[in-house]
């Protein structure tokens, strides 16, 4: 059979390569000239299998009207003239409600584990080079009080299978000595010895190198799609600029592409992009300033991740506005890591802002889509389309080759 994936992100990439090791004769479209440009370049480079908990909380709603008045927010929020930003807003605060928040974090921690125990699989297949290492997450609080709900929600995903342990302020920098600058302002920590970090851009460019030398796949970069022609209840072209691509079935995991390809089709995906910014500092003379473990500053929504000879700094959601690079926004994260890790260089770091493509309730869509028979979809993964990637395409390809899958595909079915 033959399938068209489109998307070369890092869900696209690996939807191709585990459909084209299936069997499948693959044809990968893309707009851009090289994989991974877009969301997967410069994320933050966690693969936090144990947190994927939705943006969607039951402790966000109160918290925005605070976050909406202080310069130094998390979130900003820019309303625009566009019933779909309010259609998501409106989603997004009834999946905010204790219950559902519970129970989305269930069935995405079974996606998690899935991605976690597929991409170790595939590495002993694939020796993948991207600075891969497992060395653990603390999750450090300066509010006693919030590190005590932490607490609670630790219990709570033990009887998921997470490992985890909850640490004093002594402790916490005893673990990881570059937080020693923080002390005086931190309550504690959770730390998961599990979590892991790596390149996301080169995972995926290594990935579609190993993908482009099967006798079965076929690629088409600088190729953008501009629609998918229907005959009746078959999808029977992609269209770009050089040629209509033909195949059996198509998958759709363009990102924030998706919902322009899916609309025409009578398919309104609710997929939002929700702008994170990114700094990526060399790392030098500097080497013993940063953390060796991966860290989340939980009350500025900050992560750290050392990639390699590379800091990696990512925060902030933005609601609203363009794609491109607030300056002040910019300016306001250097000034926060500035305060934990005062000996870093920040005047090298490399800026980047990316859109996730997010869901309202935080779950992926992964399956078949109802516009059309032989139409499959792969994507709002949002922050952690890294941790999720490999999970994600081993779902699918197991739905569209109509074999067992290796979880329970309904909570991530297409609604």
């Amino acid at each position: 059979m033959r399938v068209c994936v489109i998307g070369a992100g890092v869900v696209g990439v690996t939807s191709a390569y585990f459909l084209a090791r299936q069997g499948y004769e693959v044809t990968l479209v893309d707009g851009r000239a090289r994989p991974g440009e877009e969301t997967s370049y410069a994320n933050g480079g966690q693969l936090s299998y144990s947190y994927v908990a939705p943006l969607a909380g039951p402790g966000v709603l109160p918290s925005v009207p605070a976050w909406l008045l202080r310069d130094d927010s998390p979130l900003r929020f820019r309303p625009r003239l566009d019933p779909h930003q309010w259609r998501w807003c409106l989603q997004f605060a009834l999946a905010c409600r204790a219950s559902v928040s519970r129970r989305v974090t269930a069935e995405m921690l079974t996606l998690s584990y899935l991605s976690r125990d597929v991409l170790h699989a595939l590495l002993e297949q694939e020796p993948l080079s991207f600075s891969h290492l497992r060395n653990g997450k603390l999750i450090v609080y300066r509010s006693p009080a919030l590190l005590e709900k932490a607490r609670a929600l630790v219990e709570y995903q033990a009887g998921h299978g997470a490992e985890q342990q909850v640490l004093s302020a002594a402790r916490t920098v005893e673990m990881e000595p570059a937080l020693a600058g923080m002390r005086s302002h931190l309550a504690g920590a959770v730390f998961t010895p599990g979590e892991e970090v790596g390149d996301c851009l080169r995972f995926t460019e290594g990935l579609f190198e190993r993908l482009s030398r099967r006798p079965n796949v076929r690629i088409l970069m600088n190729a953008p799609v501009s629609g998918l022609r229907r005959s009746g209840a078959r999808i029977v072209a992609a269209r770009t600029p050089a040629e209509d691509v033909e195949a059996d079935a198509y998958v759709v995991a363009a990102g924030m592409g998706s919902r322009a390809l899916l609309r025409p089709l009578g398919q309104d995906v609710p997929l939002y992009a929700l702008k994170g910014y990114s700094l990526s500092v060399p790392l030098g003379d500097d080497d013993a300033a940063a953390p060796s473990i991966s860290v989340t500053d939980y009350e500025r929504r900050i992560v750290y991740a050392r990639i390699g000879a590379m800091l990696r700094m990512a925060a902030m959601v933005d609601i609203g506005g363009d794609a491109g690079i607030d300056e002040r926004r910019i300016a306001l994260l250097k000034r926060q890591v500035g305060d934990t890790f005062p000996s870093l260089r920040l005047d090298t770091a490399r800026p980047w802002a990316g859109q996730r493509p997010a869901m309202p309730s935080g779950k992926p869509w992964i399956g078949p889509s109802r516009a059309a028979c032989n139409l499959w979809m792969n994507l709002g993964q949002g922050a952690l389309g890294f941790t999720l990637a490999c999970g994600s395409a081993a779902l699918l390809t197991a739905q569209m080759a109509g074999i067992q899958a290796p979880i329970e595909p309904r909570p991530f079915l297409p609604a």
